[in-house]
């Protein structure tokens, strides 16, 4: 059994409490956190998208550039410890750590404010290994409405997707970056998985219909993420999984239930939170407890197959097809090109 998990926020937890000095820390023994080395080996993880996470405040002030300094902390990460990380970006990258006995380590950006309502930030993220971007946080930006919209907390800014909102989904499928759903207003929702022409995730979000918390996804929206072959990777953050401060496995568990009766196995995955959240179930204290939630979906007779598609075969399904959108269109745009541009291109002139 090995685990590929979408959202983790150790590079926060580096920032917050060593302001990103790795000198200062060793991820073989900082025992203060959901995630260390050890840990990692007892939870047997295969592949983790590390979350390049910087607060809303930081919108319209400097998101880009701290943005960058978690981009940055990810891959000193790696550096540091090459026995145990290997850098990926391609869905290949993965499977060739995991020859290698090493975790993948990817990159994923929390909140489109982090982008500053720039497409050629977006695509910089992308060729510094950024392989997914959650749409907001908790906050609209000025192209998307954020999930508080629903709870009334927060204004409509947007009608979900602005015209530039559209766009920004258009180029992440153009460059073959996964579109993340997390946080997103239920319209937002909507909008994206009728326009975007490769699969959706929800990095870390659970089933509405166990806790009817805005941070989770509805049951029609889970059946229009069956059809578009996207994958909701399940929240161990309590508020999410009970609507109460307090939550066990089992309970975990029963969202896995709820999301394959609704939606099937195919969508199912594994999406934590940890070291992003400060109440997580009973059971589930970190990482190293992953084995004991498979423990317990075999105990709730899924069959291993199943179990296998939410440990991973899901997400490297959806990453695989979202690379081939990006390969496909990178052809049709070649084909549009004249033979002389096509030369041009190629020799860089």
């Amino acid at each position: 059994m090995l685990t590929d998990v979408l959202h983790n926020d150790l590079p926060w937890q580096l920032r917050s409490k060593f302001n990103n000095q790795l000198n200062n820390v060793d991820l073989n023994t900082l025992n203060s956190t959901h995630t260390n080395i050890p840990k990692i080996k007892a939870g047997r993880l295969a592949a983790q998208f590390w979350a390049a996470y910087v607060p809303c405040d930081t919108q319209n002030k400097d998101a880009v550039r701290q943005t960058l300094e978690q981009i940055d902390v990810i891959h000193r990460m790696c550096e540091k410890y090459p026995e145990d990380f290997m850098f990926a970006t391609s869905s290949r990258d993965i499977m060739e750590a995991f020859t290698q006995n090493k975790m993948a380590s990817l990159i994923g950006v929390e909140g489109g404010h982090s982008m500053d309502s720039s497409l050629a930030t977006l695509r910089t993220l992308y060729q510094l290994g950024v392989r997914y971007m959650t749409l907001t946080h908790s906050c609209n930006t000025p192209w998307v409405d954020n999930w508080l919209v629903d709870t009334g907390s927060d204004p409509s800014e947007n009608n979900g997707l602005s015209d530039f909102g559209f766009q920004v989904i258009k180029e992440m499928n153009r460059l073959g970056m996964m579109v993340d759903l997390a946080h997103v207003s239920e319209r937002v929702m909507k909008q994206v998985l009728n326009v975007s022409e490769a699969p959706v995730i929800f990095s870390h979000s659970s089933a509405y219909g166990v806790c009817p918390h805005k941070r989770n996804v509805p049951d029609d929206i889970l059946k229009l993420v069956k059809e578009k072959e996207g994958v909701v990777m399940v929240n161990f953050y309590n508020d999410y999984v009970t609507c109460s401060d307090k939550a066990n496995l089992s309970q975990v568990a029963d969202h896995f239930d709820h999301i394959k009766k609704v939606a099937g196995a195919s969508i199912i995955g594994f999406g934590g939170d940890y070291d992003g959240v400060e109440r997580v179930p009973e059971g589930l204290e970190n990482v190293s407890k992953y084995p004991a939630l498979v423990a317990e979906l075999l105990r709730r007779n899924w069959t291993n197959e199943e179990v296998q598609m939410a440990l991973g075969k899901n997400l490297l399904r959806v990453f695989e097809k979202v690379e081939q959108v990006r390969t496909h269109r990178k052809r049709q745009i070649r084909a549009r090109m004249t033979p002389a541009a096509r030369r041009c291109t190629a020799c860089l002139c």
